[in-house]
């Protein structure tokens, strides 16, 4: 098949609307649904995302995407008790194996934007994972290949209208690659850089120069899905697994920010406040986690005033304080963050430092460099200077 005809573009009134190969076949199939034109873009991008990690770390990826940037994206390792519960797959008696788990994370990190996403799978769909795509709001997936009972799954989805998509994993892009813009081509050699060579960790300019295995995977995962975020980007990243995305912002020290309060509400989620709401049993799943979201905010009010509260809860909950949350943020330790091109000031790393990042990886080059290390250096922060600059648009 060299091209498929679509329904739309991007808005329904972009007609005509194809994706189609000028040499060679789709390296795609669709197996189930009608895939649009954004849902290509998702899929595509995030299909080059996990098959990056994979490479990189060796273990099974996933990635959850919206808008052409990552919701969330992570490795396979095991899920402890705590984020079985906050992702909502505590209840699931199957095994789960190291796909579901890396689905399982890359979902859950940030649920409110992976509502209605497109999920990436670096290995073949199994019925665990499966299983676990059916119960959430999305709009299709992508991998290389699928079980038969996962297909059964994944076509009962949606009143069998799930977007499912097979691609070749052999499938190799030209080197050089274009796209139109106001009826101009503009042409430029793929980004096929390796985020996983060591040399990209060694020019490390703060006190502190100690990197372990465990944050160098985390920077590498950081670094990877950062290629496939829409710039300016920053991701922080703990445990194998992001844990906040800022994506698209003009200024770095708001996807700094942006990205930041990501990962504060990602922790803010495991307190034990937040993991003892006494919710009804028959709340909805978006509804839940939408409550969680204000009740961890600033508007908590939203949910806990007289003849609100009693929507979501069987009782009251208390406020969670400001104080209690800066508390229980402070002890999130370990927390890598990596950026698409240089910080340009300290404030980034003040930022950072608040939501937990003992480890960094950025370009480096810019003409404050020095404010920037001597603010890693007032909070012991180690930070490699990459010198690779991973824009993307």
């Amino acid at each position: 098949m060299k091209e498929l005809a679509l329904k739309y573009g991007c808005n329904p009134n972009q007609k005509p609307s194809r994706i189609y190969m000028e040499e060679g076949e789709l390296p795609i199939e669709v197996l189930n649904g009608r895939p649009g034109y954004i849902n290509f873009l998702d899929a595509l991008n995030s299909w080059q995302l996990v098959k990056e990690l994979k490479q990189a770390t060796g273990l099974p990826a996933a990635a959850s995407f919206k808008h052409v940037s990552p919701a969330g994206a992570a490795v396979g390792l095991p899920l402890s008790d705590t984020l079985k519960k906050i992702y909502f797959v505590d209840d699931i008696k199957m095994e789960l194996s190291p796909l579901a788990c890396a689905y399982a994370r890359a979902r859950g990190a940030d649920r409110m934007c992976s509502y209605g996403d497109f999920v990436a799978l670096s290995d073949t769909c199994d019925a665990a994972t499966a299983t676990l795509i059916k119960r959430e709001v999305s709009d299709g997936v992508i991998a290389p290949d699928y079980t038969p009972e996962a297909i059964e799954i994944l076509k009962a989805k949606r009143k069998g209208t799930y977007n499912v998509i097979k691609i070749n994993p052999n499938y190799v892009p030209d080197p050089i690659e274009r796209k139109q813009v106001f009826g101009i081509t503009f042409e430029q050699g793929r980004n096929e850089i390796r985020l996983d060579d060591p040399a990209l960790f060694e020019n490390i300019p703060t006190k502190n120069k100690t990197f372990t295995d465990d944050a160098k995977r985390d920077l590498i995962i950081a670094l990877i899905t950062l290629k496939y975020t829409q710039s300016n980007s920053v991701c922080y990243v703990k445990d194998g697994q992001a844990i906040g995305i800022g994506a698209g912002q003009q200024s770095r020290i708001h996807c700094t920010r942006l990205a930041g309060q990501k990962a504060d509400i990602w922790w803010l989620r495991q307190s034990p406040k937040v993991m003892n709401l006494p919710f009804k049993a028959d709340i909805r799943r978006a509804d839940r986690d939408n409550t969680i979201d204000v009740y961890i905010s600033d508007e908590y009010e939203d949910v806990l005033r007289d003849g609100t509260w009693q929507l979501f809860f069987t009782e009251k909950p208390e406020v969670f304080t400001a104080e209690e949350k800066k508390a229980w943020i402070a002890q999130n330790t370990k927390v890598a963050l990596g950026s698409d091109a240089f910080f340009p000031f300290g404030d980034n790393i003040e930022r950072a430092h608040k939501s937990g990042v003992e480890f960094i990886a950025q370009a480096g080059g810019s003409i404050r460099d020095d404010h920037v290390i001597m603010t890693c250096d007032k909070y012991g922060i180690a930070m490699a200077f990459t010198g690779v600059r991973l824009f993307h648009h």
